[in-house]
């Protein structure tokens, strides 16, 4: 198991050997062995003693804490002193202006592709207009980007893709049950928003491990700016992959994996006292993961392999042409594109 997700309320951890064990209310739920374990995810408040912290850096074990909806909130950092030069590196190519807003126009032109193609491929399926039309706008801004001055610029782009692509995506939403009136976040206010939320927690989290798996500092990116807590670089990569997260969720979705009596809604007066306004039950936290480890298992088409290949491999491998790119080896970074 090179991955494991705890997410269900009430469980904690405990060591026992060279094992975890993870428990509720002194039952074991599961035996989980050192070996093989790569990443842990606790979600919510999962409880951890020092016997398994000691374990989780002993074994090597990238240890993610989330919410329970999915927003990132810590990550056990161990020791990387063994890439420092491939950092300084990285960090003297981003230092650089036209390097960076090239890199930030590359990673936005991808995100900005791939809506194109999802909008355009919905739209004639569903024989929706509004889809079709609103991919035409996109690509309209896309074509602006060679000419921006400023990475600023460059951003401003993103965000102004970004209102026109959920303005239109309750079109997507084959479902009844839902409703998405737009984008919100931190926290969100319905279950579209929750579900999408989490799902980008989650490729980001994957991005990261293939960027901490070839050595470069997460922290240091090209559109996102350095901010206190938050791997701006997992979150410039990430970028070309969450149309592939905004499809998974149309699936849940669509497909009615999901039903809106799986989510708990809180009034205005629990809001207030600091509770969330929607939260997803345990059994939807199971499909959505169930649903994302398939996800991640789906071989897509690699172009500069020509292979078949399994979208996990897919996204370390982006990392890696990352890094030869700013180690000057390889002339440019080409996004991951969904296929038309």
């Amino acid at each position: 198991m090179d991955s494991l997700y705890i997410i269900e309320p009430g469980c904690y951890l405990r060591k026992d050997g060279d094992c975890l064990k993870i428990m509720r209310e002194k039952t074991t739920v599961q035996t989980i062995p050192a070996k093989g374990l790569e990443q842990l995810t606790l979600a919510g408040r999962t409880s951890l003693t020092g016997s398994v912290l000691d374990f989780l850096v002993s074994h090597k074990v990238d240890t993610v804490f989330m919410t329970q909806d999915g927003r990132f909130r810590a990550r056990l950092l161990l020791d990387e002193s063994s890439h420092v030069r491939l950092r300084q590196q990285q960090y003297i190519r981003l230092d650089d202006f036209a390097e960076k807003k090239k890199l930030a126009g590359i990673f936005v032109t991808g995100k900005l592709e791939n809506q194109v193609r999802l909008l355009l491929r919905r739209g004639s399926q569903y024989g929706i207009d509004e889809l079709r039309e609103s991919a035409v706008r996109i690509r309209a801004l896309q074509q602006r980007i060679p000419e921006t001055d400023t990475i600023e610029s460059i951003r401003g782009i993103e965000g102004a893709a970004a209102r026109i692509f959920f303005a239109t995506f309750s079109f997507l939403i084959r479902n009844d049950e839902f409703y998405f009136a737009g984008r919100n976040r931190r926290p969100p206010l319905d279950p579209v928003n929750g579900l999408l939320s989490f799902v980008y927690t989650l490729f980001t989290n994957e991005v990261l491990n293939g960027i901490r798996a070839v050595g470069l500092d997460p922290y240091l990116g090209a559109l996102h700016e350095i901010a206190s807590g938050r791997p701006s670089l997992a979150c410039d990569l990430v970028e070309e992959w969450r149309v592939f997260g905004e499809r998974l969720v149309l699936g849940l979705l669509n497909r009615r994996i999901v039903k809106a009596d799986d989510f708990v809604y809180r009034s205005k007066v629990e809001i207030k006292s600091g509770l969330r306004p929607v939260e997803m039950k345990s059994t939807v936290h199971k499909a959505l993961i169930q649903t994302w480890r398939r996800q991640l298992d789906q071989r897509l088409h690699y172009p500069p392999t020509g292979l078949d290949t399994n979208m996990r491999w897919i996204i370390h491998s982006q990392c890696r042409r990352l890094c030869e790119w700013l180690q000057g080896e390889r002339e440019e970074y080409v996004p991951f594109l969904m296929p038309r």
